[in-house]
Protein backbone atom coordinates (compact mmCIF):
# COMPACT_ATOMS: atom_id res chain seq x y z
CA UNK A 1 0.00 0.00 0.00
CA UNK A 2 1.16 3.53 -0.73
CA UNK A 3 2.55 5.82 1.94
CA UNK A 4 2.23 9.57 2.35
CA UNK A 5 5.40 11.49 3.28
CA UNK A 6 5.27 14.94 4.83
CA UNK A 7 8.33 17.21 5.11
CA UNK A 8 8.00 20.19 7.44
CA UNK A 9 10.08 23.15 8.58
CA UNK A 10 8.83 26.03 10.71
CA UNK A 11 9.66 28.19 13.74
CA UNK A 12 9.90 25.95 16.78
CA UNK A 13 7.11 26.15 19.34
CA UNK A 14 5.10 23.86 21.58
CA UNK A 15 2.56 21.51 20.08
CA UNK A 16 3.88 20.95 16.55
CA UNK A 17 4.54 17.22 16.89
CA UNK A 18 1.24 16.71 18.73
CA UNK A 19 -0.71 18.57 16.04
CA UNK A 20 0.87 16.64 13.15
CA UNK A 21 0.53 13.19 14.71
CA UNK A 22 -3.02 13.98 15.85
CA UNK A 23 -3.90 14.90 12.26
CA UNK A 24 -2.74 11.48 11.08
CA UNK A 25 -4.45 9.67 13.97
CA UNK A 26 -7.83 11.38 13.65
CA UNK A 27 -8.03 10.42 9.97
CA UNK A 28 -7.26 6.76 10.70
CA UNK A 29 -3.63 6.86 9.58
CA UNK A 30 -0.91 4.48 10.77
CA UNK A 31 2.46 6.21 11.21
CA UNK A 32 5.27 3.99 9.95
CA UNK A 33 8.17 6.43 10.37
CA UNK A 34 8.67 9.77 12.11
CA UNK A 35 11.80 11.82 12.69
CA UNK A 36 12.39 15.40 13.81
CA UNK A 37 15.16 17.84 14.56
CA UNK A 38 15.39 21.26 16.20
CA UNK A 39 18.06 23.81 15.30
CA UNK A 40 18.36 25.66 18.61
CA UNK A 41 20.49 28.43 17.16
CA UNK A 42 17.86 29.33 14.57
CA UNK A 43 14.83 28.17 16.58
CA UNK A 44 13.72 26.05 13.63
CA UNK A 45 11.81 22.77 13.75
CA UNK A 46 12.17 20.07 11.09
CA UNK A 47 10.10 16.93 10.67
CA UNK A 48 9.63 14.02 8.31
CA UNK A 49 6.59 11.84 8.94
CA UNK A 50 5.40 8.91 6.85
CA UNK A 51 2.13 7.04 7.17
CA UNK A 52 0.27 4.19 5.51
CA UNK A 53 -2.62 5.30 3.28
CA UNK A 54 -4.54 2.03 3.64
CA UNK A 55 -7.80 2.95 5.38
CA UNK A 56 -6.83 6.63 5.60
CA UNK A 57 -10.00 8.74 5.66
CA UNK A 58 -8.78 11.47 3.31
CA UNK A 59 -8.05 11.34 -0.40
CA UNK A 60 -4.71 12.66 -1.59
CA UNK A 61 -6.17 15.99 -2.60
CA UNK A 62 -8.09 16.24 0.66
CA UNK A 63 -4.83 15.83 2.61
CA UNK A 64 -3.50 19.02 1.02
CA UNK A 65 -6.67 20.94 1.86
CA UNK A 66 -7.07 19.61 5.41
CA UNK A 67 -3.44 19.96 6.46
CA UNK A 68 -3.12 23.54 5.19
CA UNK A 69 -4.96 24.78 8.28
CA UNK A 70 -2.39 23.24 10.63
CA UNK A 71 0.41 24.47 8.40
CA UNK A 72 -0.91 28.02 8.60
CA UNK A 73 -1.21 27.91 12.38
CA UNK A 74 2.46 26.95 12.78
CA UNK A 75 3.81 28.98 9.79
CA UNK A 76 5.07 25.82 8.12
CA UNK A 77 6.93 25.35 4.90
CA UNK A 78 5.73 21.90 3.92
CA UNK A 79 5.71 19.42 1.08
CA UNK A 80 3.64 16.29 0.65
CA UNK A 81 4.77 13.26 -1.37
CA UNK A 82 3.43 9.78 -2.11
CA UNK A 83 5.91 6.95 -2.41
CA UNK A 84 4.09 5.23 -5.28
CA UNK A 85 4.68 8.28 -7.51
CA UNK A 86 7.93 7.29 -9.22
CA UNK A 87 9.95 10.30 -10.48
CA UNK A 88 11.82 10.64 -13.76
CA UNK A 89 15.55 11.27 -13.38
CA UNK A 90 17.93 12.69 -15.98
CA UNK A 91 21.68 12.10 -15.73
CA UNK A 92 24.18 14.62 -17.13
CA UNK A 93 27.63 13.19 -17.89
CA UNK A 94 30.75 14.04 -19.87
CA UNK A 95 33.41 11.37 -20.44
CA UNK A 96 33.88 9.68 -17.05
CA UNK A 97 31.64 6.61 -17.00
CA UNK A 98 31.95 5.22 -13.46
CA UNK A 99 29.16 7.19 -11.78
CA UNK A 100 26.81 6.80 -14.75
CA UNK A 101 27.20 3.03 -14.92
CA UNK A 102 26.81 2.69 -11.16
CA UNK A 103 23.55 4.65 -11.15
CA UNK A 104 22.14 2.70 -14.09
CA UNK A 105 22.94 -0.64 -12.49
CA UNK A 106 21.50 0.40 -9.12
CA UNK A 107 18.32 1.64 -10.78
CA UNK A 108 17.91 -1.55 -12.80
CA UNK A 109 18.47 -3.62 -9.64
CA UNK A 110 15.67 -1.71 -7.91
CA UNK A 111 17.94 0.08 -5.44
CA UNK A 112 16.97 3.51 -6.77
CA UNK A 113 13.21 3.91 -7.13
CA UNK A 114 12.96 6.03 -10.24
CA UNK A 115 12.83 5.97 -14.02
CA UNK A 116 15.81 7.17 -16.07
CA UNK A 117 14.47 8.09 -19.50
CA UNK A 118 17.22 10.52 -20.51
CA UNK A 119 21.01 10.94 -20.44
CA UNK A 120 22.45 14.32 -21.48
CA UNK A 121 26.09 14.80 -22.47
CA UNK A 122 28.39 17.37 -23.99
CA UNK A 123 30.42 14.55 -25.59
CA UNK A 124 29.55 11.56 -27.76
CA UNK A 125 31.85 9.07 -25.99
CA UNK A 126 29.19 7.32 -23.90
CA UNK A 127 26.38 7.14 -26.46
CA UNK A 128 26.77 3.41 -27.14
CA UNK A 129 26.77 2.53 -23.43
CA UNK A 130 23.63 4.57 -22.82
CA UNK A 131 21.73 3.30 -25.85
CA UNK A 132 22.61 -0.30 -24.91
CA UNK A 133 20.54 0.35 -21.79
CA UNK A 134 17.61 1.46 -23.97
CA UNK A 135 17.81 5.08 -22.78
CA UNK A 136 17.66 8.21 -24.92
CA UNK A 137 21.08 9.85 -25.33
CA UNK A 138 20.94 13.62 -25.99
CA UNK A 139 24.14 15.25 -27.25
CA UNK A 140 24.56 18.97 -26.59
CA UNK A 141 28.07 20.24 -27.37
CA UNK A 142 28.80 23.34 -25.30
CA UNK A 143 30.94 26.36 -26.17
CA UNK A 144 30.91 29.78 -24.50
CA UNK A 145 29.02 31.13 -27.52
CA UNK A 146 26.37 28.39 -27.61
CA UNK A 147 26.00 27.63 -23.89
CA UNK A 148 22.78 29.53 -23.13
CA UNK A 149 21.07 28.44 -26.35
CA UNK A 150 21.99 24.80 -25.72
CA UNK A 151 20.76 25.03 -22.14
CA UNK A 152 17.38 26.26 -23.35
CA UNK A 153 17.11 23.20 -25.57
CA UNK A 154 18.16 20.98 -22.67
CA UNK A 155 15.50 22.54 -20.45
CA UNK A 156 12.85 21.94 -23.12
CA UNK A 157 13.88 18.28 -23.33
CA UNK A 158 13.82 17.92 -19.55
CA UNK A 159 10.29 19.39 -19.48
CA UNK A 160 9.22 17.00 -22.24
CA UNK A 161 10.34 14.03 -20.13
CA UNK A 162 8.81 15.49 -16.95
CA UNK A 163 12.15 15.26 -15.13
CA UNK A 164 11.92 15.64 -11.37
CA UNK A 165 15.60 15.24 -10.49
CA UNK A 166 18.84 15.94 -12.37
CA UNK A 167 22.05 14.13 -11.43
CA UNK A 168 25.41 15.48 -12.55
CA UNK A 169 27.45 12.28 -12.78
CA UNK A 170 30.81 13.92 -13.47
CA UNK A 171 29.41 16.48 -15.90
CA UNK A 172 32.25 18.85 -16.69
CA UNK A 173 30.21 21.94 -17.40
CA UNK A 174 29.10 24.76 -15.11
CA UNK A 175 25.35 25.27 -15.33
CA UNK A 176 24.19 28.85 -15.76
CA UNK A 177 22.29 30.53 -12.90
CA UNK A 178 19.18 30.59 -15.10
CA UNK A 179 19.32 26.83 -15.58
CA UNK A 180 19.87 26.19 -11.87
CA UNK A 181 16.94 28.45 -10.95
CA UNK A 182 14.62 26.36 -13.14
CA UNK A 183 15.44 23.27 -11.04
CA UNK A 184 16.06 24.65 -7.56
CA UNK A 185 16.98 21.87 -5.07
CA UNK A 186 16.54 19.32 -7.84
CA UNK A 187 20.11 19.10 -9.20
CA UNK A 188 22.65 16.88 -7.40
CA UNK A 189 26.39 17.03 -8.11
CA UNK A 190 29.38 14.89 -7.13
CA UNK A 191 33.04 15.85 -6.87
CA UNK A 192 36.17 15.03 -4.94
CA UNK A 193 36.52 16.55 -1.48
CA UNK A 194 39.86 18.28 -2.02
CA UNK A 195 38.11 21.57 -2.72
CA UNK A 196 39.03 24.34 -2.27
CA UNK A 197 42.65 23.13 -2.06
CA UNK A 198 42.93 21.54 -5.52
CA UNK A 199 40.38 23.06 -7.92
CA UNK A 200 40.46 22.49 -11.65
CA UNK A 201 42.20 19.73 -13.58
CA UNK A 202 44.21 16.77 -12.24
CA UNK A 203 43.29 17.19 -8.55
CA UNK A 204 44.43 13.67 -7.67
CA UNK A 205 47.87 14.22 -9.16
CA UNK A 206 48.29 17.45 -7.22
CA UNK A 207 47.00 15.82 -4.04
CA UNK A 208 49.54 13.03 -4.54
CA UNK A 209 52.35 15.55 -4.93
CA UNK A 210 51.19 17.28 -1.76
CA UNK A 211 51.23 13.99 0.16
CA UNK A 212 47.62 14.09 1.39
CA UNK A 213 46.57 11.34 3.78
CA UNK A 214 42.79 11.43 3.25
CA UNK A 215 40.78 11.60 0.04
CA UNK A 216 37.04 11.86 -0.20
CA UNK A 217 33.93 12.70 -2.18
CA UNK A 218 31.12 15.20 -1.65
CA UNK A 219 27.61 15.23 -3.09
CA UNK A 220 25.54 18.41 -2.86
CA UNK A 221 22.68 20.32 -4.37
CA UNK A 222 23.71 22.70 -7.13
CA UNK A 223 23.32 26.43 -6.60
CA UNK A 224 24.45 29.44 -8.61
CA UNK A 225 27.63 29.54 -6.50
CA UNK A 226 29.98 26.91 -7.91
CA UNK A 227 30.38 23.89 -5.58
CA UNK A 228 28.88 25.87 -2.67
CA UNK A 229 25.46 24.20 -2.51
CA UNK A 230 23.98 22.38 0.52
CA UNK A 231 25.93 19.18 1.22
CA UNK A 232 23.92 15.95 1.20
CA UNK A 233 26.50 13.19 1.65
CA UNK A 234 30.26 12.78 2.10
CA UNK A 235 32.75 10.00 2.73
CA UNK A 236 36.52 9.58 3.02
CA UNK A 237 39.23 6.94 2.84
CA UNK A 238 42.80 7.04 4.14
CA UNK A 239 45.70 6.87 1.69
CA UNK A 240 49.45 6.67 2.27
CA UNK A 241 52.87 7.12 0.68
CA UNK A 242 52.51 3.61 -0.74
CA UNK A 243 49.60 4.66 -2.97
CA UNK A 244 50.21 5.85 -6.51
CA UNK A 245 48.26 8.52 -8.39
CA UNK A 246 46.31 5.69 -10.05
CA UNK A 247 45.47 4.30 -6.60
CA UNK A 248 44.21 7.74 -5.57
CA UNK A 249 42.03 7.97 -8.65
CA UNK A 250 40.64 4.43 -8.29
CA UNK A 251 39.74 4.94 -4.64
CA UNK A 252 38.36 8.40 -5.40
CA UNK A 253 36.10 7.03 -8.14
CA UNK A 254 34.87 4.27 -5.83
CA UNK A 255 33.93 6.91 -3.25
CA UNK A 256 32.25 9.10 -5.84
CA UNK A 257 29.99 6.22 -6.92
CA UNK A 258 28.94 5.37 -3.37
CA UNK A 259 28.46 8.94 -2.18
CA UNK A 260 26.48 9.98 -5.27
CA UNK A 261 24.19 6.95 -5.12
CA UNK A 262 23.51 7.60 -1.42
CA UNK A 263 22.61 11.22 -2.14
CA UNK A 264 20.31 10.27 -5.01
CA UNK A 265 18.58 7.62 -2.91
CA UNK A 266 18.01 10.09 -0.06
CA UNK A 267 16.49 12.58 -2.50
CA UNK A 268 14.24 9.93 -4.07
CA UNK A 269 13.04 8.85 -0.62
CA UNK A 270 12.29 12.47 0.33
CA UNK A 271 14.65 12.46 3.30
CA UNK A 272 16.33 15.84 2.75
CA UNK A 273 15.33 19.32 3.89
CA UNK A 274 17.39 22.35 2.84
CA UNK A 275 17.81 25.50 4.91
CA UNK A 276 20.44 28.22 5.28
CA UNK A 277 22.57 26.48 2.61
CA UNK A 278 22.67 23.34 4.76
CA UNK A 279 20.64 20.15 4.85
CA UNK A 280 18.78 18.12 7.42
CA UNK A 281 19.09 14.50 6.31
CA UNK A 282 16.63 12.21 8.04
CA UNK A 283 17.41 8.59 8.91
Amino acid sequence: MAHAILLISCPDRRGITAAVTHFVFTHNGNIVHADQHIDDQRNTFFMRIEWDLEGFALSRQEIFAEFSGIAGTFEMDWRLFFDDEVPNVAIFVSRHVHCLQDLLLRQQAGHLRCRIPLIVSNHQDLREIVENHGIEFAYFPITPETKLKQEQQEIALLRKHDIGLIVLARYHQILSPGFVQQFNERIINIHHSFLPAFPGKQPYARAYEKGVKIIGATSHYVTAELDEGPIIEQDTVRVSHRDTVDDFMRQGEDLEKVVLSRAVRLALEHKILCYQNKTVVFD
